[in-house]
């Protein structure tokens, strides 16, 4: 099998010329195998509507990110020089930003629109990234908001744990949990032949870019690749695990979402996630409420898509007005307004 021959090769050590188990061969590595295990277990007596096929596809997400831990440990032997930081940024930024403004904010949310290659493109750059592909991606993402932080939530990390536990669990924990497989495909994706044959090749470019990595400089370029996509898959999971445990609460909503400016600085803009909660079809999620005024806040999906816009590559942007903002704001006594949703046509970013 690829995972224990690939572990095995990176987590030992030499001692006086012999190879011998390290700490996280011993720890990580049977902690890993055995989260799988369970994991394939429970997928095929729990979620029999899925072919064997689209489970054996689906099952490549984890091995591969718990790859990409294992694989980071390479820049500890090789080193990294300034090219091969500059492709762990180059990496990151690209991946993060196509899964925030096109798995998240164009094929999840339709907060604006764009042509269909520039969303077959982005979302082969965001399956690239290692977060599986748009079907996946989408059902999650809408039973998220049907049930933020209540049970039926995938990742909450409010339940079912609390604490580190928590914390844990919405990090990373729940990808190797039984709720690892949507309870039902969206069907407007799966309609869509080119998004579901990416949906179920999600892997081949993870795979693909990991190659072109070692192509362009061998193993340090392939350690910057496993680096890269280990940050990368951090940065997003701090939008299910921080954003709903750290930070403000501008906007009244019937969940835990916060503003946490730290994660919109590692997901380009998604922190600011109590906007999103409270208006989820807004094209810019950079948006607080202070002394009783709208504040606008950096939000670099945003300036993103605004340059889509300005390409004609987007359009009819949503943003809520100031007034359904400040209807929305969390110490207004009122009752809450239906919100109303403006489609932006000038560049006013």
């Amino acid at each position: 099998m690829l995972l224990p021959k690939l572990t095995k090769s990176l987590l030992t050590s030499n001692s006086g010329g012999g190879a011998t188990p390290g700490f996280v061969d011993t720890i990580f590595y049977e902690y890993c195998k055995k989260c799988l295990i369970n994991l394939a277990q429970t997928l095929r007596t729990e979620m029999k509507q899925y072919s064997p096929l689209t489970i054996i596809s689906y099952l490549m997400g984890p091995m591969l990110i718990i790859i990409s831990h294992i694989g980071s440990l390479l820049v500890l032997m090789t080193g990294l020089s300034l090219g091969s930081t500059l492709w762990i940024l180059l990496l990151y930024l690209t991946r993060m930003l196509a899964t925030t403004s096109i798995y998240h904010r164009l094929l999840t949310h339709k907060s604006y629109q764009a042509p269909a290659i520039v969303l077959w493109v982005g979302s082969l750059v965001a399956a690239a990234a290692g977060h599986m592909g748009p079907s996946w991606w989408k059902a999650h993402h809408l039973a998220h908001h049907q049930h933020a932080d209540r049970d039926l939530d995938p990742h909450s990390p409010h339940t079912p744990a609390q604490g580190i536990g928590g914390f844990y669990w919405s990090q990373a924990g729940w990808l190797l949990s039984s709720r690892f497989l949507p309870a039902k495909l969206p069907s407007d994706v799966e309609s869509d032949v080119v998004l579901k044959v990416i949906d179920r090749l999600h892997f081949v470019p993870v795979v693909a870019l990991g190659a072109v990595s070692y192509w362009m400089g061998g193993v340090e370029y392939l350690g910057a690749f496993f680096l890269s996509t280990t940050l990368l898959f951090h940065g997003v999971q701090t939008v299910n695990s921080l954003s709903h445990l750290v930070g403000e609460q501008p906007f009244s909503t019937n969940d835990f979402s916060r503003n946490n400016s730290f994660v919109a600085f590692l997901s380009l803009g998604e922190g600011w996630h109590n906007l999103h909660h409270a208006f989820p079809s807004s094209s810019r999620h950079g948006i607080t409420i202070g002394s009783g005024r709208v504040i606008y806040l950096p939000d670099p999906t945003f300036s993103f898509i605004k340059i889509l816009e300005f390409l004609k590559l987007a359009s009819k942007l949503k943003v809520p007005t100031a007034n359904d903002l400040l209807a929305r704001a969390k110490d207004r006594k009122s009752p809450q307004s239906e919100v109303l949703m403006t489609v932006e046509t000038s560049v006013n970013s």
